[in-house]
This record gives C-alpha cells, sequence and structure tokens, in this order.
C-alpha cells in the first residue's frame, strides 16, 4: 500500500499529488470573500452538489453547467493540476472549489475571510460501497480485493472521525452515546463499571 500514497500531516494521499502543491494550498492559497468551497469526505456526493451550485449560479441554465466540465467550475484545492484554475485573478461572481481535506490541512486564508463552505456528509457504510464501486472502474486503482476494507479498520485509510471538526466529533459521540444508551448494556462488557 505505502507505494500508492504519500502522506502529508497524517494523511494519505494517492501517489498522484504533490506535498509541495498540498503545503501551497494550505500555506499561500488565498481564498476570497465570495468563494464558495464544497468539503466533503470521498465519495459523499461531490459531484451532485457541484452540479446543483451550478445551476443555482447560473439561474437554471445549463448552458454553462454543459459547457464548461465540472473540474473548471469547481477545480480541487489540493490537486496540482488545479492549481492554474485556483490562481485565476480575473473571475466575476463567487469562484467555485472543492475538496475533501480536513480542517486541519484547510486554506489558511479561509479563516480570515467570509467565504462559505458547504460541507457534505453521509453514511460511512454507503461510502465504503460507493468506493468499492468506484475502484473497480477506475484503471489507475488496483483492483478491490477481499482486504479492500483492511485499511479502513486499521485507521491507515478512511478515517471519517478525524474529518470532524472537534465540534462535530463531540456532537457525533453524544449522540453516539445517546443511540447506545437504549441498547443492553451486556452487548458491551468493556464499557461496564
Amino acid at each position: 500500500m505505502s507505494s500508492e500514497y504519500i502522506k502529508f500531516e497524517g494523511i494519505l494521499f494517492p501517489k498522484g499529488y504533490s506535498i509541495k502543491h498540498l503545503k501551497f494550498c494550505r500555506d499561500e492559497f488565498v481564498v476570497k470573500n465570495t468563494d464558495v468551497i464544497v468539503v466533503t469526505y470521498p465519495k459523499s456526493g461531490t459531484n451532485w452538489v457541484i452540479e446543483i451550485i451550478s445551476l443555482i449560479h447560473s439561474k437554471g441554465d445549463t448552458t454553462w453547467v454543459q459547457s464548461i466540465p465540472i473540474f473548471e467550475r469547481s477545480p480541487w484545492v489540493e490537486v496540482k493540476a488545479s492549481q492554474p484554475l485556483l490562481c485565476k485573478k480575473e473571475q466575476n461572481g463567487p469562484r467555485f472549489y472543492s475538496s475533501h481535506l480536513p480542517i486541519w490541512l484547510f486554506p489558511k486564508s479561509y479563516f480570515q475571510s467570509k467565504a462559505k463552505i458547504i460541507y457534505v456528509m453521509r453514511n460511512p457504510k454507503d461510502v465504503i460501497v460507493s468506493l468499492y464501486h468506484f475502484t473497480k472502474v477506475l484503471k489507475s486503482c488496483p483492483k478491490p480485493s477481499s482486504d479492500f476494507l483492511s485499511p479502513c479498520l486499521a485507521g491507515i485509510a478512511g478515517d471519517w472521525k478525524n474529518h470532524f471538526t472537534v465540534a462535530q466529533s463531540e456532537a457525533f459521540d453524544k449522540l453516539f452515546q445517546e443511540r447506545m444508551a437504549e441498547l443492553d448494556q451486556r452487548l458491551f462488557p468493556w464499557e461496564q463499571h
């Protein structure tokens, strides 16, 4: 697995990513007040949301949506190939971006801006199913095998909980505890005091 990925700040990225560009995104990329950034965990509906935002922006006129590829309408912040699109100076109206970056790798300039984030979450079980089918057809990825879930279960890849902010993580823990309180506690002997 290690030859297929690079590691940056504790996160695995496909080897096509660049540590230099990831540092640029975090430290130098300038987020404008009018920017709209779609932040998702991978395979959580990013493209659907981008299409919806594009149609809202164009007031339902499909001409722009059909004539400009999605990666140009909403380039990926962390993908090096998007850098020329990210650095466009002249653009009327809001700029749209996409990202799978967790909050601690997000462009620092965002935190001094009034840019809008649309955060999309999806049930982790559905994410895994979607990822499985996605990797089956993607030529650049090894075909999924019987150990497909092993990296996720070991915390090597797919650490969705750490994609949350501290407040989101605390809310998740609270909801989890409330839901688990309804179950027979004998199911969790390690939790008994």
